[in-house]
């Protein structure tokens, strides 16, 4: 985002530059061609940011499923954890039964 603001403010100077070798800032020497130029460079950059926009927002929304899925799986291996135990615990209390069988 940082580069991209960066080669917007080049372009927009090289544009003042060019602005300025055709027109001496001059308001009456302003045409149709520089009105033109104007509209197309807005619309140039409305069409780069969008697509930007649109990569970003795409992207960080798969991280935030990334993230999801990763809390998920915590979960998950949290609750096989303690099923684990449980079963553990379950095979002791069974193995001490088989070897103190009460009479």
């Amino acid at each position: 985002m940082k580069s991209l603001s960066i080669t917007g403010l080049i372009l927009l100077a090289v544009s003042a530059l060019l602005f300025y070798l055709t027109t001496d800032f001059a308001v009456e020497q302003i045409k149709l061609s520089h009105i033109m130029g104007i509209m197309g460079g807005i619309g140039i950059g409305l069409i780069i940011g969008g697509m930007v926009g649109y990569v970003s927002k795409g992207s960080a929304i798969k991280e935030e499923q990334k993230r999801r899925e990763f809390k998920q799986l915590q979960k998950d291996k949290e609750e096989l954890e303690k099923q684990a135990a449980e079963i553990a615990k379950r095979q002791a209390e069974l193995e001490n039964q088989n070897k103190n069988p009460q009479m």
